[in-house]
This record gives structure tokens, C-alpha cells and sequence, in this order.
């Protein structure tokens, strides 16, 4: 028999709360973390919006030396960790150490500290590239840097897979548990990619939403006026943890992982597949990994980025898996709030679920307001909905054809 799998620590960095419960307070008003870009002068850029954390002084959380050598998405992820640390109410101790993981997701890494390194090379030479560059930039340095603040000697890796990155990281998390090689695992993702360059390339591809004049209204997952998503940054990190261990230390469960689907759409490299095979195949897979039949899932938190493809295909891919009972689900994209958070959106919305089973309630898809015929799903519309929900999917879709989804349950 597996291991059971249970979630003990929740913690999050986004431009909707600095901590689970600013953060959580937020969606279920339906408060959009949406603005104009302060970071840097957009005024040739196409977008000028994105869900930018504008309260987050690392200096609050790290020591100063610490923090400056720690890119930005290094940082969300040591805070949000911490939180996540503190919540699950563990202390690590020589005895543990070795029975504690940690596997963040990061889709692109450090690329403000990139961009900061290669104008200091061409202004002022090779000589003025500091040391810290490369442990700066690489993805796998958020794992590393949470590792080293909470002393977890565990299995220690990272996932990259664009916007999957940290759901596939959620689920290899839960993989390792239940085959034995740790007890516990911090997981999730972080991401800092508000910067000039990032955001020119997703403009130049055309995926940025160009709705500036409103910002708020920008984000409108599987609405006729999407136009294109709207960029985030920040952090969503969980503990898991093996049931039997967590039972024993008296630890509070925010609910259970119990299925983790993943596939390759094998099609384009940005581009979904055109009938939603490699998201449907993901789903399937989680479904089945749970045990559930398809007809038991409540609710699914959608990657519903606000894109046209996107929005489409993933409609396309419920109907594909749930057939008839696809019309009697509950379908939100929180991205209306958060934004698209790229490798951390998986780690920000796995919390989002489990607190959705824990209290009962569904959040909304926000600025939704002119139905799209080709989304016809119950996209829990502007409101969320009080409704007891025992099983949902949490999805995430990444460029490269990367599907994941997890199964999240209600522990009674």
C-alpha cells in the first residue's frame, strides 16, 4: 500500500498578500492584484500592466548580505518557505534532517539579475560581473538557498517546465514521499520575470494582454474579450507530508494530495494541441492516480491564463475527459486576481484549492462578462460560490507542451 499524503504548510508571496490569509482574504472578494508596471519605464512597451508585488522589502525577512545575493524569485521562495515552515510547526533536528526534501519550481530563474549583469558587462567589462551571478540565476538555487535556511538534507531538486514547473514539482514532491525517501517536502514554485526583457519577448510572441487603460479588468480567463495574459511574480510553497508522520506530531491537514497526471503534447513549442489531447491525458492521469472516477470531481482550478488558445483547448480538454458531467463542474481561473504567475501559478493555486476544500468555498473567475460560445463551462462567474466540495484538479500548461495537474482531496 502507497503512502498517504497530506498537506501541512501553506505559504505565499503574490501582489494579493504578503501571507496565506491577506492572500486568501483577497480572492474571496475578488480583489485584483493587477496594475501598472513601476519597476521599470514601459513607455514603448505594448503592455504596461502585470500583477507586480510593489510591498516586499527582502530586508523585512533577510538579513541585508543574505538578500543581495539572492535574485528576486530566490527571495519569494526563501520568505514564502519560511511561512510554510513555520505553518507546518516542524523543527528539524539531526535525528530529521535527512527525512526532509525540498523541490521548488522556476520557470526562467533569475532573469532581473541577468539582465542586471549583462548591462554591468558591456558598461563596464568582465572584471565588474559579480561572483554571485551564476548562483543568482540558475532555477535550481531556490531549492538550494530553502535547503540551506531550514536545514533540510532530504532530496533536493528543482523543476523546470515553464508554467508547470511548480505543480510538476508538487507532484514529484508527493512521488518521493510516497516511495519512501522522505517524510516531508517543501514544494512549490517562485517566479520574478516583471522585467523589461521578459516582458518584451511575451509581448513580442503576442501572449501579453494589451487591456492597460484598466488594468484590473485585464486578466478574463474564458471571456470573448480575452485578449492575452497579464504577467505575475511571487511565491506559493507547501509541505507535504507523509500521513502517519503528521498524525503523530498532531500536525494540521489542509487536505491531501492523492493524484498527480502529467503528459507532452508533443505538437508546438508554444502553441497547445489543437484538441486538447495532452491536457485531457494529464487530467486522466491524475483522476486515475486518485482512484476517483471522473464523475467525483467537484471542482478544477483551471490554467485559464486568459489567452484565446488556452482558454479554448482547456475547455476542450474537461469536455474531452468528463463528457457529461463536464457541464456539472465548477471551472475558475483565479489568474483573473493573481495573474499569471508562470513557474509559480501551480504552487499559488495548489493553496488555493486546498483552502477552497477546507472551507467550503469556490472562488470566482473575475471580469467575466461577455460569454465566449467555445467556453461554455460553469466558470463560477464575478461570485464565489459556498458549496461543500470533497475532490478537485488543480491544472497548469506550460510552453514545450508541459501538462501537469494534481488531485487535491478534502481530509475527513
Amino acid at each position: 500500500m502507497r503512502r498517504r499524503v497530506v498537506v501541512t504548510g501553506l505559504g505565499v508571496i503574490s501582489s494579493l498578500g504578503l501571507d496565506v490569509k491577506t492572500f486568501w482574504s483577497n480572492i474571496l472578494n475578488g480583489k485584483s492584484g493587477i496594475s501598472r508596471v513601476e519597476s521599470f519605464n514601459t513607455t514603448d512597451f505594448d503592455s504596461k500592466i502585470a500583477a507586480e508585488i510593489k510591498d516586499f522589502l527582502p530586508t523585512d525577512y533577510l538579513e541585508k548580505k543574505e538578500a543581495r545575493r539572492m535574485d528576486r524569485f530566490v527571495q519569494f521562495a526563501v520568505v514564502a518557505a519560511k511561512q510554510a515552515f513555520d505553518n507546518c510547526k516542524l523543527r528539524i533536528t539531526e535525528e530529521n534532517a535527512h527525512r526532509v526534501g525540498v523541490l521548488i519550481g522556476s520557470g526562467i530563474g533569475g532573469i532581473k539579475t541577468f539582465e542586471d549583469q549583462a548591462r554591468t558587462l558591456m558598461e563596464k567589462g568582465p572584471r565588474r560581473v559579480s561572483p554571485f551571478f551564476i548562483p543568482m540565476i540558475i532555477p535550481d538555487m531556490a531549492s538550494g538557498q530553502v535547503s540551506i535556511f531550514t536545514g533540510a538534507r532530504g532530496p533536493n531538486l528543482a523543476a523546470v517546465t515553464a508554467c508547470a514547473s511548480s505543480t510538476h514539482a508538487i507532484g514529484e514532491a508527493l512521488r518521493i514521499i510516497q516511495y519512501g525517501d522522505a517524510d516531508l517536502m517543501i514544494a512549490g514554485g517562485a517566479e520574478a520575470t516583471i522585467t523589461g526583457l521578459a516582458m518584451a519577448g511575451f509581448s513580442s510572441a503576442g501572449a501579453l494582454s494589451k487591456q492597460n487603460d484598466h488594468p484590473e479588468k485585464a486578466s478574463r480567463p474564458f471571456d470573448a474579450k480575452r485578449d492575452g495574459f497579464v504577467m505575475g511574480e511571487g511565491a506559493g510553497i507547501v509541505v507535504l507530508e507523509e500521513l502517519q508522520h503528521a498524525l503523530a506530531r498532531g500536525a494540521k491537514i489542509y487536505g491531501e494530495v492523492t493524484g498527480y497526471g502529467l503528459s507532452g503534447d508533443a505538437y508546438h513549442i508554444t502553441s497547445p494541441h489543437p484538441e486538447g489531447i495532452g491536457a485531457m491525458k494529464a487530467m486522466q492521469m491524475a483522476v486515475k492516480d486518485a482512484g476517483w472516477e471522473p464523475e467525483q470531481v467537484d471542482y478544477i482550478n483551471a490554467h485559464g491564463t486568459s489567452t484565446i488558445q488556452n482558454d479554448l483547448l482547456e475547455t476542450k480538454a474537461i469536455k474531452l475527459l468528463f463528457k457529461d458531467h463536464a457541464s456539472q463542474l465548477a471551472v475558475s481561473s483565479t489568474k483573473s486576481m493573481t495573474g499569471h504567475l508562470l513557474g509559480a501559478a501551480g504552487g499559488v493555486e495548489a493553496i488555493i484549492c486546498l483552502l477552497a476544500l477546507k472551507q467550503g468555498i469556490i472562488p470566482a473567475t473575475t471580469n467575466y462578462e461577455y460569454p465566449d460560445p467555445d467556453c461554455d463551462l460553469d466558470y463560477v462567474p464575478n461570485e464565489p460560490r459556498r458549496k461543500a466540495i470533497l475532490r478537485v484538479l488543480s491544472n497548469s500548461f506550460g510552453f514545450g507542451g508541459h501538462n501537469a495537474s494534481l488531485a487535491f482531496a478534502k481530509y475527513e
